[in-house]
């Protein structure tokens, strides 16, 4: 059986939990062993965290904001950085994927597709006095796959997989 969904969010920090909650709900629901589950809701944080800080442009969305309701975070200005970033999760058989998709500047070039195979190669560990980019380490330690991309003039994705594992009352084990 397979179980999808997809959440649009505000890109505020509120926002970051009630993801994170929502995939807890549907593995511990699905029967999903909880430190996979564990492993994977850290991972969203971090990439939730990513969009939220990074997914756009916070003077320009006040700008545009001006006149508007605030509320309706669909009604947005074609051309301008979303207020908004997209989370989709897929339970699979025995994979889970996840993906967060922002409308921000995207992730610099050197950023590439990084498998448990190659993870021989040393690691890019931000320097330890850097106040950000540790987030994104522990998305490709805490996943199986992960690939961090860019949507042409719409922003960065964020997707990371990891194989599952269930508990012997799993509601949805795989057959």
């Amino acid at each position: 059986m397979s179980i999808w969904w997809s959440l649009h969010l505000r890109r505020e920090a509120a926002s970051v939990p009630l993801a994170r909650r929502f995939l807890l709900g549907t593995m511990e629901t699905a029967g999903v062993d909880p430190d996979i589950s564990f492993d994977l809701s850290v991972a969203l944080t971090e990439a939730c965290a990513n969009a939220v800080e990074h997914g756009g442009d916070h003077k320009v969305q006040e700008e545009q904001s001006v006149g508007r309701d605030p509320w309706d975070v669909w009604d947005e200005l074609p051309g301008r950085a979303s207020g908004q970033y997209r989370v989709t999760a897929y339970l699979d058989g025995e994979k889970c994927r996840i993906e967060v998709a922002d409308s921000g500047p995207g992730f610099p070039a050197r950023r590439t597709l990084r498998t448990s195979a190659q993870r021989h190669d040393p690691p890019q560990y931000p320097p330890l006095g850097a106040e950000d980019g540790r987030g994104l380490c522990l998305i490709e330690q805490l996943a199986d796959h992960v690939h961090f991309g860019n949507r042409p003039g719409r922003g960065a994705v964020v997707s990371f997989d990891k194989v599952l594992k269930w508990r012997k009352d799993a509601l949805l084990m795989v057959s």
